[in-house]
């Protein structure tokens, strides 16, 4: 049984949650990348579901750790009284970069490199887009609209 397929026309000025729709999608496709990488790479077909659960959970942990310098569960903890994850309060320069990391951990991946060395690159490349993003006026014009 196949899954339900949907299509989608948007045109480039269209936006889903005050973003732009291309922009919500790029996520979308980087997201489903990075997923499929650690399924054809991680994950061994014999592991129960808890322990791939497990490695998708380690592997986004690699991506927030690599932005953010912190787990989810460490976000978790000293933001107690928030709702949601630490990527629910990311500011659209952050998506970004995130949604670069997604795509460049999935080639890591493939590529077979160790966790320890992603992650060490993936943060030394986070540093480099957020300086470039955080003044780049494109994105700070999306970042004032979608306050």
């Amino acid at each position: 049984m196949r899954g339900i397929q949907y299509v989608v026309h948007i045109s480039l000025t269209d936006t889903i949650c005050g973003m732009p729709a291309p922009l919500i999608f790029s996520f979308v496709t980087a997201c489903r990348i990075h997923t499929d990488a650690i399924k054809e790479n991680l994950i061994p077909p014999e592991l129960t579901l808890q322990q791939t659960s497990l490695i998708y959970a380690s592997e986004a942990d690699v991506l927030n750790m690599a932005l953010f310098g912190m787990t989810a569960k460490e976000w978790r903890d000293s933001h107690p009284d928030n709702k949601g994850n630490i990527r629910d309060y990311a500011n659209v320069s952050q998506l970004v970069c995130l949604s670069n990391l997604e795509n460049l951990n999935a080639l890591f991946i493939q590529e077979k490199r160790l966790q320890a060395e992603r992650l060490c690159r993936l943060n030394q490349i986070a540093i480099q887009q957020m300086k470039i993003l955080t003044n780049d006026t494109g994105i700070k014009h999306l970042e004032v609209e979608d306050k």
